[in-house]
């Protein structure tokens, strides 16, 4: 990555921004007040949503041992049951042992579930709110508004993860993303997105048209099979599934 240079030597900026050149040739303003005040936004997002994650984790540890009231005070039952003279009795104590274990690991089992269902909806909203901000897909996308998150999710869902309360991007090779505007950072979430869509071999088709109506395209809306091209406005029309098979199978949008 370099500096883009005019002519007489000198760096050329936009809006005020100096330009760099990518090595496959894309050029990118370096916009470093966005860039400040992006990260900012985004530690101050991460700490909420971490202090939301360890405010619910805490929750639950206060529950730990008691989370099946009702086993618990059948256990306890089960023991006051026992008269002294009983409990010499080596069997009986084996009995009371045998289901005190027994309601002690349905408890384990319980809150590991428990807490892994709360790990996963934390995890899902962390990605959806990642997806659902995005600046990339809402102004790249050909498919508008909720349409094009829900193709963007189903396509490049997997190549975002949760790590340490933030979501981090990952190439298809299983490789982290790091940021082009801030080399040697992990990219954001819109900017991880961004590059995950532009390696897809079939971005053309999920992007905005350049203009290319499709060359021996028979305009079928998609209720058939083998419809290559259809509208924004029949486009529209489909659910989020049928947005995204349309979009997989390399079809693309007219005007």
């Amino acid at each position: 990555m370099k500096l883009k240079l005019d002519e007489a030597g000198h760096v050329v900026v936009v809006d005020g921004k100096p330009v760099y050149v990518h090595d496959d040739g894309k050029e990118v303003p370096f916009d470093a007040v966005g860039t400040v005040a992006t990260i900012s936004r985004l530690n101050a997002e991460a700490k909420t949503h971490r202090e939301a994650k360890e405010a619910a984790e805490t929750s639950l540890k206060q529950f730990a041992g008691i989370t099946d009231p009702a086993a618990a005070l059948k256990a306890l039952e089960t023991i006051k049951n026992f008269d002294d003279k009983k409990l010499l009795d080596a069997g009986e104590v084996e009995k009371v042992k045998a289901e005190m274990k027994r309601v002690f690991d349905e408890e384990k089992t319980t809150l590991t579930s428990e807490n892994e269902k709360l790990k996963g909806q934390i995890n899902d909203y962390l990605i959806g709110g990642a997806f659902n901000s995005s600046k990339f897909i809402a102004e790249k996308f050909a498919a508008p508004g909720p349409a094009g998150v829900e193709i963007a999710r189903s396509l490049f869902g997997k190549n975002l993860k949760v790590e340490d309360g933030k979501v981090v991007g990952y190439d298809n090779n299983g490789q982290k993303i790091y940021s082009r505007a801030n080399p040697g950072e992990i990219a954001s979430p819109d900017e991880a997105i961004e590059l995950v869509v532009g390696a897809y071999q079939f971005k053309d088709h999920i992007l905005k048209s350049s203009g290319a109506s499709g060359s021996g395209s028979n305009g079928n809306n998609g209720a058939g099979g083998g419809a290559k091209t259809m509208t924004r406005q029949q486009f529209g029309s489909l659910d989020a599934h049928g947005q995204s098979k349309f979009m997989q199978e390399g079809g693309s949008l007219t005007e």
